[in-house]
């Protein structure tokens, strides 16, 4: 029986992993497994991570998205292994899982071994800090939804002091994070202008008046919350067209973001940022969104080739340079982009694509057929920018042409990328009563998880 291992459980990892073992797994009524398909992570749940921004603001609660592996297993017919890639020996084509520890530092599973026939490694990205001192310290991450919900607590704790401290007289405030009247009482820097950046900056915006609404009567959402983002390059959204960047900085400048445009980061401190120009950004809070890069354990899988970024670099085939059996895609993975300067780029819909492409492409190996080559169809980008609005451009096959899109109608397909995740997921039917069940959520909720 072929063993198939995707190791990885994000957008790609875990679509790819339910449709072979909807195919190949065992089935529902128990019929015979034609292959074994084994999906590995280090956490138990999966959640869409283009949500984290949401869970930062504290305008989604992740344990109403969250869907468990072993759940999703069981539903779809292979089998889920908790653990993180530690090593990888291709003679033997084995891959070993690192312990795994609970909440208090004890062991909940030992190290182990996997075998393998196909590898498919889809461990996405993690957040570069690019050696900027005290940038790994003093920001945070939003790599995870233990790192979200880190920020989201930090964030109404100081809306909170802050509320009591509107009683006080200014001048009576002492020591460092003494502010004038006309300065916010709490503010937010994000530096990196990217989608992660922009949709956490908007969401910032809605959340604040939100919590002018519950409780907070003397925090002043627009005034007394201030937002920065901190942009290196010439423009926000450097990898998207220009008139959406433009776009969006004019939507967010609107919602009274401060945008600090072809300034580079250079030191974050406890309350301060320093940029390279010499400027001095006062910091309560600071979120490091500047860029990403792949895991470091990629550099140390018995000499698979990496790039300069730390990806594996693929074929067309999205096999390996030097290794048939291994494959990856994803964030983790440098697949040539065939009429264009640069690689596949790390998006969602990039995953997608390269899980339903490596579908297909698992049925040709498993019947000895030549392998079909990826090609990536780019139909645009959108960016969130809070619950009413979005911007962004749809392309290609969508509509035949290049048009920006902004407003209510682009945040419903913004929407509607995460619902069909879902769907891919667990089929159209589930997805409708999903949809149902999220909205029934929001009105019956506050609009922000507030402890």
């Amino acid at each position: 029986m072929h063993r198939f291992i995707v190791v990885g459980g994000g957008a790609g990892g875990l679509e790819l992993a339910t449709r072979l073992g909807d195919r190949y797994g065992v089935g529902k009524k128990g019929s015979r497994a034609q292959a074994q398909v084994t999906l590995v992570d280090r956490n138990p749940t999966h959640i869409w991570k283009p949500l984290l921004h949401e869970v930062a603001a504290g305008s989604m609660d992740p344990f109403t998205q969250e869907l468990e592996y072993a759940a999703q297993a069981r539903w779809h017919g292979f089998e889920f292994q908790q653990g993180e890639l530690s090593r990888l020996d291709r003679a033997n084509r084995r891959i070993t899982l690192g312990t795994v520890l609970d909440d208090d530092g004890a062991e909940l599973l030992p190290e182990r071994e996997l075998e393998y026939d196909t590898l498919v490694i889809a461990i996405g990205s993690t957040t570069a800090f690019f050696g900027v001192k005290g940038a790994a310290e003093f920001s945070i991450a939003l790599d995870t939804v233990s790192q979200a919900e880190r920020f989201r607590k930090r964030l109404i704790a100081a809306c909170m002091r802050a509320e009591h401290q509107a009683h006080e007289p200014v001048e009576s405030r002492p020591g460092p994070g003494t502010w004038t009247s006309s300065e916010p009482r709490i503010q937010v820097a994000i530096v990196g202008g990217g989608a992660t950046g922009v949709e956490l900056s908007a969401e910032l915006r809605n959340t604040a008046q939100v919590l002018s609404a519950y409780g907070l009567h003397k925090l002043d959402p627009r005034h007394d919350v201030g937002i920065v983002l901190i942009e290196a390059g010439p423009r926000i959204l450097p990898a998207l067209q220009e008139r959406v960047s433009t776009a969006t900085a004019d939507l967010l400048t609107k919602l009274g973001v401060k945008l600090m445009i072809g300034e580079t980061v250079a030191e974050v401190a406890p309350g301060v940022i320093r940029t390279a120009s010499g400027h001095t950004v006062r910091a309560d809070l600071t979120v490091w969104a500047a860029g990403i890069r792949a895991p470091a354990v990629l550099g140390e899988l018995d000499g698979l080739p990496v790039n300069r970024l730390g990806q594996l670099t693929v074929r067309r085939t999205l096999q390996t340079e030097i290794d048939d059996n291994i494959f990856a895609l994803g964030d983790c993975a440098a697949c040539e982009w065939p009429g264009n300067e640069r690689n596949v780029p790390p998006r969602a819909q990039a995953a997608h694509q390269q899980a339903t492409f490596l579908l297909k492409a698992m049925a040709a190996r498993l019947d000895n057929r030549p392998l079909p080559e990826f090609t990536y169809r780019d139909f645009g980008s959108l960016v969130s920018l809070g619950h009413f609005s979005a911007v962004g451009n749809l392309m290609g096959g969508v509509i035949g042409g290049n048009m920006l899109i902004e407003g209510l109608f682009a945040r419903f397909m913004y929407m509607s990328l995460y619902r069909l995740h879902i769907a891919a997921l667990h089929g159209y039917p589930r997805m409708v009563l999903d949809t149902f069940a999220h909205w029934l959520r929001r009105t019956t909720l506050p609009r922000v998880k507030l402890h």
